[in-house]
């Protein structure tokens, strides 16, 4: 029987890394008025446009200001129920030299943009001190996450979530009826928002907070499934753009399941590639002279047999999707000195006593007091449409998957289809091409080697951006790229600080 503390893992991390925190920020009415939308025709609300925004000091060393804007639960119809979207900003360190302001879009679905700007270690320091020196650096909870009226779901049944390894028709149905349970508990204690948590509708929250700061034009970095958020900014309001890049690129124009999987897996398994090519080579790997493949198919058995040691869990096992999972994460960086270490000492220890490593089906949860977030199924679920009809369809892409990624078949990625088993359609943000006019150049980043967001993904985005994109490829591997080395951070520095656009087809040397 797989533990619960590793169920309720599976649907926090879904995604890109996640790391949520919890920051206090004050509830601030703000003020809004209706403006034109050039892009669409439509009435936006422009909030906080009458008045300064309630900035009050926050973060550890208290040089961060956090705030809170009121913004329409549906854009749609703005003059109906509000919520409460948590910001950040750290001040440029060089007044006289300001450039003006930086908004970044946090990936995930899930991550905390205000954790990113208040956050010493781990947060701000993920900006070069030049982009420090000349912007000041904003970012927020999207809708649903952190401090923005986050998703709130029971604990216990966050708990009894499924394996996403689905081998039976039987786990298929129970799939599908436990993410109907869920949908149901976390909307009635999450309220309207749930419904409303596509990036289409954080993209007019980005907007909001566009002009309450005063700006007249939008300087925007996102990450991961923040580009996805800069993509659809550039689609809506293409004239009020000033800079924008798309690191680590999402591709929403991605409409098959199958493709969606392909594309996926098939980077995380190149990821593996690298790294077992990497042990070959260095003699400091733990794996270094022994087939990196073979000892990753021998533990990945003994996973699915329940015999192997979860270090840091005595008497507990460690399950085949949290093996996976454990070394498509360590592809982030990537580190695969870490990774090597660990795999030689799960090699190298005692199995344990057999037991099943799949999960029971879930009976119906009563409602509990204890609560838990999920800050991945309402978004990610709400902005793609990735059906499959049976678990005879399931199979077939998990057979296909095998073929691709011998290794990483069971990646991250299959749970992004998973957990949206039976969502209901049409999604509010169906996939769809990119068709962006009238916007200033965007500079989109990419590793060739990412295990999240694959290059090919990048160079897609690129193609349909046209003359409006400019893709800049980091030579090597790992998810995002912009600290990738000193190529990298001074060419999307200078084109965000001067609008220096690098040359198409510029490539920085992996380091």
């Amino acid at each position: 029987m797989l533990r619960k503390h590793r169920q309720a893992a599976w649907g926090a991390t879904v995604a890109a890394g996640l790391a949520l925190g919890a920051v206090a920020v004050p509830s601030t009415p703000g003020s809004a008025e209706a403006a034109p939308d050039p892009a669409s025709g439509r009435t936006s609300m422009s909030v906080g446009a009458r008045g300064p925004i309630a900035w009050t000091a926050c973060g550890p060393d208290r040089k961060a200001e956090c705030a809170t804007l009121r913004l329409p639960v549906d854009w749609a119809h703005p003059e109906g129920e509000t919520f409460g979207l948590a910001i950040a900003r750290r001040k440029a360190l060089d007044r006289k030299a300001r450039v003006g302001t930086l908004v970044f879009g946090p990936g995930g679905p899930g991550d905390s943009g205000v954790k990113r700007v208040t956050e010493l270690k781990g947060g701000i320091d993920r900006f070069s001190d030049r982009l420090r020196q000349r912007f000041d650096i904003v970012s927020f909870d999207p809708r649903g996450v952190g401090e923005s009226n986050p998703v709130t779901c029971s604990a216990a049944l966050l708990d009894a979530r499924p394996s996403p390894v689905i081998t039976s028709a039987a786990e298929f149905d129970a799939t599908l009826a436990y993410n109907a349970r869920l949908r149901d508990d976390c909307r009635a204690r999450t309220g309207p928002v749930y419904d409303h948590a596509d990036t289409l509708s954080t993209v007019r929250d980005v907007d909001a907070i566009r002009a309450a700061l005063g700006e007249p034009k939008l300087t925007f970095h996102g990450s991961s499934y923040g580009t996805l958020l800069g993509q659809m900014y550039a689609e809506t309001y293409p004239r009020r753009i000033r800079a924008m890049v798309l690191e680590s690129v999402t591709d929403h124009s991605v409409r098959r399941t199958g493709r969606f999987l392909d594309t996926e897996i098939g980077a995380a398994q190149d990821s593996f590639e690298q790294f077992a090519a990497w042990c070959d080579r260095t003699a400091s790997c733990a794996l270094h002279g022994r087939d990196v493949h073979a000892v990753w198919s021998d533990l990945r058995a003994r996973a699915a047999r329940g015999e192997l040691a979860d270090p840091s869990a005595p008497g507990a096992a460690i399950p085949e999707f949290g093996l996976v999972l454990m070394a498509y994460k360590a592809f982030y960086d990537p580190d695969w000195a870490g990774l090597a270490q660990k795999l030689a000492a799960l090699a190298a220890s005692k199995p344990l006593k057999r037991t099943s490593s799949r999960t029971a089906p879930v009976t119906p949860t009563p409602p509990a007091e204890v609560t838990g977030k999920d800050n991945f199924t309402a978004q990610f679920c709400s902005d793609w449409s990735l059906p499959v009809r049976n678990y005879a369809e399931f199979a077939a892409h998990m057979r296909r998957l095998e073929r691709i990624a011998p290794d990483m078949a069971h990646a991250r990625p299959l749970m992004a289809v998973s957990v949206c088993l039976g969502w209901p359609r049409p999604v509010r943000n169906p996939q769809h091409r990119l068709d962006v006019r009238g916007s200033a150049p965007i500079l989109l980043a990419n590793s060739v080697h990412d295990p999240a967001t694959p290059y090919v993904w990048a160079r897609s985005v690129a193609r349909q951006l046209g003359r409006t994109g400019t893709l800049l490829t980091y030579a090597g591997a790992g998810h995002g790229s912009y600290n990738s080395g000193s190529c990298m951070r001074d060419t999307i520095d200078a084109y965000l600080i001067s609008l220096e656009v690098p040359a198409r087809g510029t490539t920085c040397p992996a380091t």
